[in-house]
């Protein structure tokens, strides 16, 4: 669902003006705005208004996304009309949701619109990235090669996109089934040996005192406090996140973790690098391309970074020379930069730091399963090791007591 906004805001000219627009978010709002040349200064969301676009959001995936643009490139190339063509590819979308949004663009066009506007419309399908190089594509008459270039470049975030999740995967498990282990065996082993050892009468060493400890608190009340407290500071981590303040800290301390922030790092400039390239060669200005990279990056970190780029270079300063003061892009990087804007390259050389790093990414996900399991095997094997040593103590000391 997209949200209608408005806005009011003076034009270069300095002429007041106001109006509404849809979109997903105020940041999307001032984004077009300022595209338009119009320096907004105040941005409220009109919820009397909404604006309901058919579809729930989520239902279309960004598969669904890469078939339509690679079959719809093909279709305009053959010499098909835009509206021709979107009918053609609304009728055969196996997805409602895709086909109702297409329908709309189509009809967005018969009244007049260019299909960037009409996209424009459906920020919640087609972000920023999408609909700028759809524009440069119609400005410059290489519609049909730019939409080849958009379906390559979702399908390669795509599997950037799974290379990080299945990263996060595999430790995920691994770390659940430790914890569901340590559980069932707090929750339902030792209570049993409890009983037995109280039967018994001998006094428990500390070792066992302490696990039988653990237990009764996890099984009891306890366990209640501890799952309440752990879904508050789950729940408040997330609401803090939504605050701007709580971005920039969050990602921060990502950024700055051991293994995680170095993966992190790695995703953040394959995915600058790639959308960069991609912009620059479909013909988007370097400038507009920064700003959509920065709020395309899903880290405040590096959005500061790439949007302070832009503002040097639009006081003159080469690319390279603003991002060599980065935290986030290396040496290598910034040299690689350099070289494409000193020899006309700029597209290449991104596009080759990207397949660079999205090999990287690979290896350091790698790396990250690797490190994770041996860590993890020794982690259960001391608990349980632990674990064990003290339920056997108490029956040790009776045996020494027998046989004295």
């Amino acid at each position: 669902m997209a949200i209608t906004f408005k806005w009011t805001g003076k034009s270069m000219e300095g002429v007041i003006q106001s109006g509404e627009m849809a979109g997903a978010s105020k940041d999307d709002i001032v984004f077009n705005l300022r595209r338009q040349g119009i320096i907004p200064t105040s941005v409220i969301e009109d919820r009397k208004s909404t604006v309901k676009l058919g579809f729930k959001k989520g239902k279309i995936k960004e598969k669904d996304l890469v078939v339509f643009t690679r079959q719809f490139a093909t279709l305009f190339a053959s010499g098909i009309p835009i509206v021709q063509g979107l009918e053609i590819m609304a009728k055969q979308s196996e997805n409602k949701a895709l086909r109702a949004v297409l329908t709309q663009v189509k009809e967005s066009i018969e009244t007049g619109s260019t299909l960037a506007d009409a996209l424009r419309k459906h920020p919640a399908v087609f972000d920023a990235l999408y609909v700028n190089l759809v524009a440069a594509g119609e400005a410059g008459g290489v519609l049909d090669s730019v939409l080849s270039r958009l379906a390559n470049y979702i399908e390669k975030t795509m599997k950037l996109k799974k290379k990080v999740k299945g990263a996060m995967i595999y430790p995920t498990m691994i770390i659940s089934v430790a914890v569901l282990v340590v559980a069932i065996i707090m929750l339902f082993v030792i209570p049993i040996f409890a009983k037995i050892f109280s039967e018994m009468g001998v006094a428990l060493p500390l070792p066992t005192r302490i696990v039988i400890g653990f237990s009764e608190f996890i099984s009891g009340i306890g366990g209640a406090i501890l799952l309440v407290i752990l879904i508050l500071v789950f729940v408040g981590i997330q609401q803090y996140r939504k605050t701007e303040q709580g971005r920039k800290l969050t990602d921060k301390i990502l950024l700055d973790l051991p293994i995680i922030g170095d993966l992190i790092k790695k995703v953040s400039v394959a995915r600058f690098t790639r959308t960069l390239g991609t912009l620059i060669g479909s013909g988007v200005p370097i400038l507009e391309g920064l700003e959509i990279c920065a709020r395309s990056s899903g880290n405040k970190v590096v959005e500061k970074e790439v949007l302070n780029a832009k503002k040097e270079v639009t006081t003159g300063s080469t690319m390279a020379e603003t991002l060599q003061k980065s935290k986030v892009f290396s040496p290598m990087v910034v040299q690689m930069i350099n070289v494409g804007e000193s020899t006309g390259s700029l597209e290449q050389m991104l596009g080759k730091v990207a397949d660079f790093f999205d090999d990287e990414v690979d290896q350091s996900v790698s790396n990250l399963t690797t490190l994770i399991e041996p860590l993890m095997i020794v982690f259960l094997g001391i608990t349980v090791g632990f674990i064990v040593i003290a339920l056997y103590l108490p029956i040790f000391k009776l045996g020494g007591v027998i046989a004295g």
